[in-house]
């Protein structure tokens, strides 16, 4: 897997963030049986970043705690088979990688809902990396039943790599 990481802010988180990112992606990637290497851009930026970004690419004009944007167009989610039909579009013609898309991520909202939800920003941060991962891997959550198995699919992912409401 690779992943380009960048932070447009002066934001410290108390975790290497790169390295969560790294654990929480894989961890997905294995739990939705992803037969690819796969390439994953990652941006963490502040508030009125993140705002600009929802408004510009969804025209909401309202800041948000993580953005995803999926390069693989699902028949169902985790439905890799059509990649090869598509390789073209989905693949890096250098690497044969798997360009999954990318994620945005608000770290003014990483430490906002840590404090609002009572647990680590750690916690908070590889949460948000696990749901934005899903999306990536073609999960939504407009339906009810979309979002209950979202939500499974998070706390599976979290307690597999022992990152728990109470790190």
């Amino acid at each position: 897997m690779k992943i380009f990481y960048e932070n447009e802010t002066e934001t410290v988180f108390p975790f290497d963030a790169e390295e969560i990112v790294a654990l929480v992606a894989d961890a997905v990637l294995t739990e939705e049986k992803c037969p690819y290497n796969v390439q994953i851009n990652v941006l963490v930026t502040d508030n009125p970043g993140i705002r600009e970004y929802n408004r510009q690419y969804r025209n909401i004009d309202q800041e948000t705690d993580v953005l995803s944007f999926p390069n693989v167009d699902y028949e169902a989610p985790s439905d890799f088979s059509e990649i090869a039909k598509h390789d073209a579009d989905y693949l890096d013609p250098e690497t044969g990688e798997l360009v999954l898309g990318d994620i945005i991520l608000s770290a003014d909202k990483v430490f906002e809902q840590a404090e609002n939800y009572g647990h680590s920003v750690k916690r908070e941060f590889a949460f948000l990396v696990s749901h934005s991962m899903l999306h990536l891997c073609g999960y939504d959550h407009m339906e009810e039943e979309e979002r209950m198995l979202m939500e499974e699919k998070q706390r599976m992912i979290l307690s597999r790599v022992q990152i728990t409401r109470e790190d």
